[in-house]
């Protein structure tokens, strides 16, 4: 069964900078997208970022020259660079297919705050 593992969450002050992973065990990785989702205390998930098998990225607005998508195939891993940290960043960081059909896993908690 396909498992995903982010890791790379933390406390973190604005203007900050933080590293996200996430694992994925399943076969030909490089055949998918990839993308990021967060979900923010009391609101619904949301998509942040996605990476196509090609290499091509797409961010949503709010983090549009902070945030950086990338993915290493060979270690079936991918990435969330985020720079330039605000409060309303805090949340629980996911990845999974730009569909969302993989099973969810448990996240990685960023939180933004000084």
């Amino acid at each position: 069964q396909v498992q995903l593992v982010e890791s790379g969450g933390g406390l973190v002050q604005p203007g900050g900078s933080l590293r996200l992973s996430c694992a994925a065990s399943m076969r030909i990785f490089s055949f998918y997208g990839m993308a990021w989702y967060r979900q923010a205390p009391g609101k619904q998930r949301e998509w942040v970022a996605t990476i196509s098998r090609g290499g091509s990225t797409d961010y949503t607005n709010s983090v549009k020259g902070r945030f950086t998508i990338s993915r290493d195939n060979a270690e079936s891993t991918v990435y969330l660079q985020m720079s330039s940290l605000k409060p309303e960043d805090t949340a629980v960081y996911y990845c999974n297919t730009p569909s969302g059909v993989l099973p969810w896993g448990q996240g990685t908690q960023v939180a933004v705050s000084s």
